[in-house]
């Protein structure tokens, strides 16, 4: 995919949570990329809210490969989790068992959305010795504690705690901290959490138990990237309590700061301005979504916005992202029924070297802290003059067919969109076949409605041929049709 050499003077800039700035983008070690997201916690099928998270993690791991840089990306499975275990009671299952299912059900998903950028995803359980290290390292250092129902982080002792999310420790401790009468301070939260034999659990140095939920995820981080690495996201709910852990938890236990040089923090996805949830009856499953829309336009409508504002969730939207996906195809596959000409005409020329200032656009707007939104909206509009050009002209050179078609892919393939759709293979074949004859008929038909200005019933015909997979183009030549993709 990569066509960008890596050019130092156009540096890519990130909102660092942590620093709450936008900085440029400076790897720890040259063009190495450490990145990890937090993923799911598999007790459940994965929601559009998820699909918002993880589809703008793909993309700014599809444009940092883009930029040259060589990524590693680690995406953790949360299989041990309350939530998981309440869910198996319920269904009189094994805890271990329902979170594969469901596992195997979020990859389903991410397959489908054409997320690939992911590297290794990393699952909880399979990290326990590092989670016991870390745990007896922060006993020793002093940073943690036991208690009869579990070991417990000292919040205390770590004066930097509060840092990512601003708070003050007194603000922090009521803030969705389990409430345990054993511990030292209110806010602590819990290292290991001892638990009945009857529970699903580990023997460890302090009990059968079972790991905290932040501790897993340094667990995971630091044995695959080291002491510090470059890039930490998730969704902005999850910057207190869980990533002011992680940081108290690495620090704590490495010594070195920063633990994470950028924090990346994507903006929650609302329905009608409230989270996305079950108790509200306003969940929306990705296997939902994909059975009324392609992965193709849900990508699209959940790049819209910004990633660090919220997105409010309407399939009315959604149906412009259709509509927007349709009009790329539509067009592209104009062009390449195009007639080849033998040499590029002036109008040519000027339109080939828009289309290189639209790339060049393109590609800042995604380097300014991945602006995607006013990427979408150069890919738009470089979409209406290649359509301008069509209008207008008969033929184009091979080469400016090519470079147009390159443009295109690149910005498909930075946005994880329309990658395997070709052009050539959707050009309508000419033939004297009844299906010809028909449409013929029909547009002649369509047009004497236009002509008596019956506008609704050219539309009702222009909607009932696309209910059945067939797509009217007006253009200045005539209305042309051609089987919708």
């Amino acid at each position: 995919m990569t066509m960008f050499a890596l050019n130092r003077s156009r540096q890519l800039k990130l909102y660092n949570t942590l620093s709450r700035r936008i900085e440029v983008f400076s790897p720890l070690y040259d063009n190495r990329v450490f990145m990890f997201v937090c993923g799911p916690t598999v007790y459940d099928y994965s929601h559009l809210g998820h699909a918002r998270t993880f589809i703008f993690y793909d993309t700014l791991a599809r444009f940092l490969r883009f930029l040259g840089y060589s990524l590693f990306y680690i995406m953790n499975i949360t299989d041990v989790d309350d939530k998981i275990i309440n869910r198996a009671k319920e269904r009189n299952m094994h805890p271990l068992e329902l979170a594969r299912l469901f596992e195997k059900y979020f990859y389903e998903d991410m397959e489908a959305l054409n997320i690939k950028s992911v590297n290794l995803y990393a699952r909880a359980s399979e990290y326990l010795k590092e989670i016991y290290e870390q745990i007896q390292g922060l006993i020793e250092k002093g940073y943690a504690y036991e208690t009869e129902t579990g070991v417990y982080f000292d919040i205390s002792k770590f004066k930097d705690y509060g840092k990512l999310s601003g708070r003050k420790i007194e603000e922090l401790v009521v803030h969705r901290i389990e409430p345990d009468p054993t511990k030292r301070n209110p806010g602590d939260f819990a290292l290991w959490r001892k638990r009945p034999k009857d529970e699903l659990g580990w023997e460890s140095p302090w009990g059968w138990g079972r790991p905290g939920w932040h501790i897993e995820d340094t667990a995971i981080s630091i044995k695959h990237f080291g002491k510090q690495y470059d890039i930490h996201g998730g969704a902005i709910e999850l910057s207190f309590p869980h990533h002011e852990a992680e940081i108290a938890q690495a620090e704590a236990f490495t010594g070195v700061k920063p633990f994470v040089k950028y924090w990346v923090h994507s903006g929650l996805l609302t329905v009608e301005g409230e989270k996305m949830s079950k108790s509200l009856g306003n969940f929306i499953t990705i296997r939902d979504a994909l059975e009324r829309y392609d992965a193709d336009t849900l990508r699209l409508f959940l790049l819209s916005a910004h990633y660090r504002s919220p997105l409010d969730f309407s399939w009315t939207l959604v149906e412009q992202a259709k509509k927007n996906i349709n009009r790329i195809k539509n067009t592209l596959i104009s062009l390449e029924e195009l007639k080849e000409a033998d040499k590029a005409s002036k109008t040519e020329e000027i339109l080939l070297s828009m289309v290189d200032s639209k790339l060049d656009d393109f590609i800042n707007y995604l380097l300014d802290d991945i602006n995607t939104p006013s990427a979408i909206a150069t890919m738009l509009s470089l979409t209406s003059e290649v359509n301008k050009y069509i209008a207008n002209n008969k033929e184009i050179t091979r080469e400016g067919k090519n470079k147009i078609k390159n443009v295109f892919k690149t910005m498909f393939n930075i946005l994880g969109i329309l990658e395997d759709f070709d052009p050539s293979k959707e050009v309508k074949k000419e033939d004297s076949g009844l299906l010809e004859s028909l449409m013929k008929t029909i547009i002649e038909l369509r047009q004497r409605f236009r002509e008596k200005k019956d506008w609704e019933t050219a539309d009702w015909i222009r909607n009932k041929l696309r209910e059945i997979g067939i797509e009217l183009i007006d253009t200045p030549e005539g209305t042309k049709w051609r089987l919708k993709t």
